[in-house]
Parts: C-alpha cells; structure tokens; sequence
C-alpha cells in the first residue's frame, strides 16, 4: 500500500482483544510495507556495520605500506557510503510510508466504527477519549508500526558487528560482544516505570480535554452564568497536573537517556584501555584496534532505536489499548447486519411498525407522538431508525432492560451458569421488513433520525447541504420549509466581501456563531433535504418561537406530503397539524386520534401537552359545576 493509494478499500476486522493483539494485526496488514523498510534498514545500517572494518583495513593497509590495498578499502569505503546514504534515505521513504498507511487504517476504522454507534458511542467513551484516540493515539500507534523495521534492521547490524569482531579480532570482539547484551538490556528495568508515568500523563490530559472539549461547547451558557472563571480555574489546575505528570514522565525518559549514554562510553573506556594492553602485548593489530573501536562507537547509532522502540511500545500500547476498546464497543444485542444486500429492501408506501410500544406510523402521513418522557423519546427515536441505543432489548412493558452482562457475554461466550438470558429485541418494521436485518447503509437510507442535538459541520452551508438526498428537495426549498430565511441573512451579514449567495457563507465549528433555533433550523433544512422515505424528527422546534414554530410545521407538512414523517414533541402548534397523533404512557401506546379528541378525551394526554399538574385538572374538572350552581342561585335569589 502506497499513500497515493490511499484511503484503503476495506480496511480489515481488526483483533480489538487488546492493544498489543490490535498492533499486532496492524502489522500483519503491513508485511509487505515492513519487508520493504527492513530491506532498506539492512542496507543502511550493513553499510554502518562495515565501516569499521573497512577503517581497520585501511589502518593496517597504511601500517604496511600497501598502496594497492589501500585502494582498495578507499573503494570499499566509497561503498559502504553509498549503501549508507541510499539506505539511509529509502528506509526514511518506506518508514514513513508505513506509519503514515497505519495511522489511516486505524482513522478509517475509527470512522466506521463511529458511524455504526452514532449517538452511542459518546455515551458509551468520554469526548476526550474519542478526541485523543481520533488525533495523537493515531500518531503514536504509526509511530510504533513505522519504528519496528527500523529496530529489526539496527539489532540485525548490531549482532554483524559482534560476530564480525569475534572473527577478525577475537581477542578484543569478546569483550564487545558481552558489553552489548548488557547495554541493550540495562533500561529494560526501568520501562514498566516510565510506562506507568507515561499512561498517567496520558490520561490526566485526555481529561484535560474532555474539560476543556465541554467549556468550549457551553461557552455561551457559561458567560450567561458568569461561570467562565469557575470553569477557566478548573481547566487551568487539569492542565498544570498534566504539566506535571509530563515533567515526571520525561525525568524518567531522561534517565534512560543518559544510561544509554553512559554505559556506551563505559564499554568505548574499556575497549580502549584492554585493546591499548592487547597492541603493546602485540596480541593485537593497530587496525584491529581501530576497527574495534570503531565498532563501539558506530554501535551508538543502531544502538539508540532500541531505545526508541522501547518508547514507541511505551507509548503505542496505551493507545492502542484505547484504539481497541473503542473498535469493540457494540450496540448491546443489536445483531450483526448483514455485509450484503440478503434481505430485499421493503417496498416504498410501508407503514413504520414498533413492536416494543405498538406504535404504527401510517405510511405517508404525519404522525406526531407525545412521550410524557423525554429520555424514552430519544430511545424511541433511534429505535425507529434502526439503530436502538444501548441497553434496549426491546421489553414490552417498556422499560430498560439489563443488558450489561449481554455485551460482554455475546463477546466472550456463555456467561456464568445461573446468569440470564438477555432477552431478544424485537426490531422495528418497515413495510413489514426488519430494519436489523437490511445493510446498514440501506436502512440509514430508509429512515433518517433527527435527534435533540443535531450537529453542523463547519464549512459553508453549500457544503452543509451536501449530503446524499433523493434530488428531488432543493435546499431552497428545504430553507424555506424550516423558515431559515434570516438564518441566511445573518449569515451573509457575516460574511467577508465577496460573497453574495448565503450558500457561500461559512459556519463556524458547530454553528456556535448562530443562536440555538438558529441551528435547528439548518439541521431541520438539512434533514428535508435528503428526503428520506421515512424521516424521524425528535422535538425539531424546541428552540424555536411559536409563531416561527408555527409556520415551520406548515412548512414541513407541506413539502412531505406524501412522505412518511414523525415527529416526536409536545408542542400544541406541531401536534394540531399532525395527521394523526400517538400518545404513549409508560412506553407502550394509550391512546390515538387526532391532538384535539385527544386533548378533549384523555386526561393523561392533556397533562403532558399542556403541562397542567393534578391540582389544576381538579380545578378545571370543578371549577364549571361550582359556577353553574352560583348562576342558579343568583336566578332563584332574582
């Protein structure tokens, strides 16, 4: 894999048990990349292991006074350069290459495994997690896969220099060659320390950006408050401990630093010292004191990447742990769908069925559903889509069902003998097809689920509305329908010079520049847009004004007609121009009709539209007869 080859088709099932087991199956998906890299590294650091030799030749081709064989090892010299340098650069280019695929492959499969979760994933892993898994664990789980041939190729040129020196000086080679186990392993005490330090730094500042991540989205609340300076010292103390915790990590990589630097000089002290005795012995050339020393000296260069794979491991297996236990979060129960198109898409014109609260969403009408309870709306939401959050197994009665031991044990086999059984969810049916059972991508374009909280990607609002949509709603159109016309005027009044159409104006991070109805608006305009066969909407207009809420609704009822649409709210405006109404209580369906023989027939439904308490209701069921006795007694008293 090339980068210009970039992004993979399909970029694997990684082995999410564990980080070292996900490192481990990235490296497998770059053999080839690694026996590349490795091939080069050989080059490189072959050449780096025989310039000493070719330096010991030329000595002893000097001490004799042989021209021819000091010609000779000049040429052997210029080669040994040329390997080092074509080498040198070819093993950069291949290295870099194989952090850089790995570091995609690991981004792809973190943005599939977002848009399998959806909603799910934040409340399953923190926002500072997700954050530092999608941004430096990417970097550090390349760093690691890039340095591993590197460090294959440096232990390879250190064992040729050992045995080299064992044949062509033995006598000083045996003391090189038990000096360099022991420099190579002198820090290995030392990493479970630095590891430790390391993952505590890590984790003091991915909490330091959740923080930080939750006072920027809630800026503008926090300034309403006059919270800003409670939050600032808050943020100001995450970020001094993770200042700390990185000075006690890098004191402890500093020591193994200076280890690998004074043991070195140690070895180079003594090599000298009992090399000088073996020459004035004459048991020992001069070249071949030079070539030893040479060796000593040049092991320091292959000898640092033991030293980097160490820190790459160190700091790659936190990450990867990270990377991995995000890639095999799941949705509960939800079974796995199907790779392929097995089960034919429903026909157009089907009604939207919800076996676990009755709820029947006629086919091309506008249903509105009122849910006394605003958690068990958004539940309702994503189960209508497909994609039920976690933790719903689907229960009749409609409450949540324990399913924390059920994605564990689906994931691990058969839990404990006398444990339960999670109980089966029953999926949502769409023209009498389940929604589990179609590709994902085809039921996501079936059914498309607004929630409370919908995001807006910076960019202009062109590319806002740049979405897969059936063509037949035209942004223009879809604007209009959500009443955004001062939304774009807003939005032009900020824009630079230069730009005429709103649709070339750009959105801040979030829409934060627009106000609350602002932004539900566009993501209102934004849904309308795709034109979904079924399109879900959960409380679109809680932001907004009544009278803006109210043309908004006609707006909406218009331009679907024909197309199945439901809105979960308990706005009077929105519910009187639905087509029909479904009132649920404690998740299961009480009562349907239209939201004005609702409102006259059923108590319950009146309460949560209206927001009257108990007393109130007996004050209006009495306040009527007790006024039609007053009237009669002021007629007889006359």
């Amino acid at each position: 894999m090339q980068i210009s080859d970039l992004p993979y088709p399909d970029p694997g099932v990684p082995d999410a048990r564990s980080g070292p087991r996900f490192l481990v199956w990235l490296g497998r998906g770059q053999l080839g990349g690694q026996v590349k890299s490795l091939c080069w590294g050989l080059v490189h650091f072959c050449g780096v292991a025989g310039l000493p030799y070719a330096v010991g030749l030329g000595v002893d081709a000097v001490v004799d006074r042989d021209g021819t064989r000091l010609l000779l090892v000049g040429a052997l010299l210029a080669l040994v350069g040329v390997a080092i340098a074509v080498g040198d650069a070819m093993l950069h280019r291949t290295a870099v290459t194989n952090w850089i695929t790995a570091a995609a492959r690991v981004q792809q499969l973190l943005a599939r495994k977002t848009a399998e979760l959806g909603s799910a994933l934040t409340r399953r892993v923190a926002a500072g997690e997700v954050v530092a898994v999608s941004t430096g664990d990417v970097e550090k789980i390349g760093w690691f896969v890039e340095a591993v041939s590197r460090f294959l190729a440096a232990a390879f040129s250190v064992v040729a220099i050992c045995v080299g020196l064992l044949f062509y000086a033995p006598a000083i080679g045996t003391v090189v060659a038990l000096g360099i186990p022991v420099l190579a392993l002198s820090v290995l005490p030392l990493l479970p320390r630095a590891t430790r330090r390391a993952d505590a730094q890590r984790e003091k500042a991915g909490k330091a950006t959740e923080l930080a991540s939750d006072t920027v989205a809630g800026l503008r609340v926090l300034r309403g408050i006059g919270g800003e300076e409670l939050f600032l010292g808050r943020y100001r103390e995450a970020s001094q401990e993770v200042r700390r915790a990185a000075v006690r990590s890098a004191r402890m990589w500093a020591l193994i630093s200076a280890i690998q630097v004074l043991l070195p000089g140690v070895l180079l002290i003594a090599v000298v010292w009992y090399g000088s005795a073996l020459v004035l012995d004459g048991r020992l050339a001069v070249g071949q004191l030079v070539a030893a020393f040479s060796a000593v000296a040049t092991m320091l260069y292959p000898l640092r990447h033991f030293e980097e794979i160490a820190m790459a491991y160190s700091f790659s297996r936190p990450s990867a742990q990270r990377a991995a236990r995000v890639l095999s979060l799941a949705r509960g129960d939800a079974p796995e769908r199907p790779s392929s198109a097995a089960v034919r898409a429903p026909e157009p014109g089907g009604d939207l069925y919800d076996p676990v609260t009755g709820l029947l969403a006629p086919a091309g009408r506008l249903t509105a559903v009122v849910c006394g309870d605003p958690d068990l709306a958004g539940r309702l939401a994503e189960r209508l889509g497909g994609h039920p959050p976690d933790g719903d197994a689907g229960a009749k009665d409609g409450k949540d069902a324990d399913n924390s031991q059920g994605a564990e044990g689906t994931a691990g086999g058969a839990g404990d003998g006398d444990a339960p059984a999670a109980p089966e969810r029953v999926s949502v049916l769409l023209g009498g097809v389940a929604l589990d059972e179609l590709p994902l991508d085809t039921a996501r374009t079936l059914v498309l689920v607004q929630d409370k909280d919908p995001v807006l990607l910076s960019g202009t609002l062109r590319r806002l509305f740049a979405v897969p949509a059936s063509g037949a709603v035209e942004p223009a159109a879809a604007l209009a329908a959500a009443q955004c016309g001062d939304v774009l005027d807003a939005l032009l009044q900020a824009a630079p010079d230069g730009v005429a159409d709103p649709m070339d104006a750009h959105l801040t991070e979030r829409g934060r520049s627009l106000s609350g109805g602002q932004r539900q608006r566009l993501a209102l305009a934004r849904s309308l847009v795709t034109d979904p066969e079924v399109l879900v909407l959960d409380e679109p207009t809680s932001a907004v004004d009544s009278h803006t809420e109210a043309r908004i609704a006609d707006g909406v009822r218009a331009l679907r007609t024909g197309r199945t649409t439901v809105v979960l709210a308990s706005s009077p405006l929105l519910l009187d121009r639905a087509d029909h109404v479904v009132f649920l209580h404690e998740g299961t369906v009480a009562a349907t009709g239209t939201h004005r023989e609702l409102l006259h027939d059923d108590r319950r439904y009146r309460a949560v539209v209206t927001r009257e308490t108990d007393e109130e209701q007996r004050i209006a069921r009495v306040a009527p007869a007790r006024l039609h006795e007053a009237l009669t007694e002021i007629e007889e008293s006359a």
